[in-house]
């Protein structure tokens, strides 16, 4: 028999008591530009270089010596010669990104200007580095670039690339092992046409396991596991080298469910029972520092947990700063029900500028996830919300 719930732990609790026991990977790993989108410095960057390295123009146009434009105007322009180099007198084309020459401290843009022959007709006045770039303009050399713990996106890769860097040193990504567990469960490798009666093919796992690699982890996804305590039991100590365990069903109170109990016997059983509709069964351990976490066996209930659990598990082992989530502000079509105690997940579909929950929420029906385009979190101590009510929505994406 699995372990009956014996107290029912606040999702917030539940959180804490989870992440507290979570240490940050310090293994680190160098990488190339290419693929370091999305991972977190492990080192201090700061630039080797001037960012540009030349004065450069930053406009299509002449480069002139400022003294020779004083006064210059669309009703008294004045007359440079066209030449290689800038000089008295005379006045360069340059395109934008180009090196401005020497002598020449300011570029005229191309509009300001008319070109007769080998003469162009300068139409405005400039002033000294009008239209040009200065050296070190954009980085300097000795600037702080980012510090460690950075987390690097598409623009941040752009900037080291400017640097001459080629690869940059970042803290691993955690290995998460996905294990599935239920006779009721089907591989998707050995599937027939339609399973059996009391028989499905093995999802959860493989949803998990694109989470986490969503999320900023390795996933280790593994073969599945049978409702046998021993069977789960052996799962778990081939995978002590893992960052965190996710054990995918079992987690409930039935014969089969054993995954909590294994836990406990294996290393400290944090929480077992959480205020969240669906999720209740989800439970949290610890096996030799590493995390776990147990998913209920219906898919919505397993996906709630991955929100609120894997999913800040994974950035606390990788470090990850805290992204606040985009919340749009929406009034509701229709009424929401919750439970007092729970804090409840409710899916919604964007209808014209209101949300509409989605009839069937059970946690039995991922289409509902799936259909959904964000979703409402009605806190424990709210009975639900009427018609019309504005509302926070999440993206479910």
């Amino acid at each position: 028999m699995g372990r009956i719930f014996k107290k029912r732990t606040s999702v917030d609790e539940a959180l804490r008591l989870f992440l507290e026991r979570i240490s940050t990977i310090k293994k680190t790993e160098e990488i190339s530009l290419e693929t370091c989108t999305g991972r977190v410095l492990a080192e201090t960057v700061l630039s080797e270089r001037n960012v540009p390295h030349y004065r450069r123009a930053a406009m299509d146009g002449y480069a002139v010596r400022v003294s020779d434009t004083m006064g210059a105007s669309p009703s008294n322009p004045v007359m440079l010669q066209l030449s290689d180099r800038v000089e008295e007198g005379t006045s360069t084309w340059v395109h934008t990104g180009a090196a401005v020459p020497e002598g020449a401290d300011a570029v005229v843009m191309v509009e300001d200007t008319i070109t007769a022959g080998n003469l162009v007709e300068i139409r405005a006045q400039v002033y000294p580095g009008r239209n040009v770039g200065q050296i070190g303009e954009d980085i300097k050399k000795g600037d702080m670039i980012f510090e460690e713990g950075h987390f690097l996106r598409p623009c941040d890769v752009a900037v080291l690339a400017s640097l001459g860097l080629d690869r940059v040193k970042v803290f691993n990504k955690p290995v998460v092992a996905v294990i599935p567990t239920g006779d009721e469960l089907i591989s998707r490798q050995e599937k027939r046409d339609v399973p059996p009666p009391g028989m499905v093919l093995e999802t959860n796992g493989l949803m998990s396991s694109l989470y986490v690699q969503k999320w900023g982890g390795v996933p280790r996804y593994l073969n599945i596991v049978p409702d046998n305590p021993d069977s789960i039991k052996r799962a778990i100590e081939a995978n002590l080298d893992a960052d965190m365990i996710i054990l995918s069903g079992g987690t409930s109170v039935g014969k089969r469910d054993h995954a909590s109990e294994v836990v406990a016997a294996l290393g400290e059983l944090l929480v077992h029972g959480i205020g969240v509709s669906p999720g209740k069964p989800s439970a949290l351990g610890i096996i030799s520092n590493i995390p776990v976490v147990c998913l209920p066996g219906y898919p919505v209930a397993g996906l709630v947990s991955l929100y609120f659990f894997v999913r800040p598990g994974i950035r606390k082992l990788a470090a990850i700063p805290e992204i606040p989530e985009p919340i749009l502000k929406k009034r509701l079509a229709t009424k929401i029900s919750s439970k007092i105690g729970y804090v409840n997940f409710v899916r919604v579909v964007f209808e014209g500028d209101k949300v509409r929950p989605l009839t069937g929420n059970g946690d039995r029906v991922l289409t509902s996830v799936a259909k959904a385009d964000g979703y409402v979190l009605v806190p424990e101590n709210v009975e639900g919300y009427e018609e019309g009510e504005e509302v926070d929505v999440f993206l479910i994406e």
